[in-house]
């Protein structure tokens, strides 16, 4: 499985940015996807994760609210809507996929890592 992430950029306090992660070489509608972070000198941390089917996710509280995520099983993407972004968001952000277990805040429980986007949002 091989996971593509894109979308991000600089971005003003406040503003919005979508990122996406294109999955190809599995069977995408089977994986729970989640979207990690890392800021420089700090240690990766949950965001947010979805199901299979996309009804059930579970969010970080330091996103809940702002952040949306979302999949399309036809297009083999998940999608990550940040709103009302903050500059301690800044970070690089990474998709998983996480083919045996549940919805879950656990990097080890996720099989495929993505190469990781930027995100940066000034002050």
């Amino acid at each position: 499985v091989q996971l593509q992430a894109s979308g991000g950029g600089l971005v003003q306090a406040g503003g919005s940015l979508r990122l996406s992660c294109a999955a190809s070489g599995g069977t995408f509608s089977r994986y729970v996807m989640g979207w990690f972070r890392q800021a420089p000198g700090k240690e990766r941390e949950f965001v947010v994760a979805i199901n299979w089917s996309g009804p059930s996710t579970y969010y970080a509280d330091s996103v809940k609210g702002r952040f949306t995520i979302s999949r399309d099983n036809a297009k083999n993407t998940v999608y990550l809507q940040m709103n009302s972004l903050k500059p301690e968001d800044t970070a690089v952000y990474y998709c998983a996929a996480d083919l045996t277990s549940g919805l879950s805040s656990k990097e080890y429980e996720y099989d495929y890592w993505g190469q990781g986007t930027q995100v940066t949002v000034s002050s």
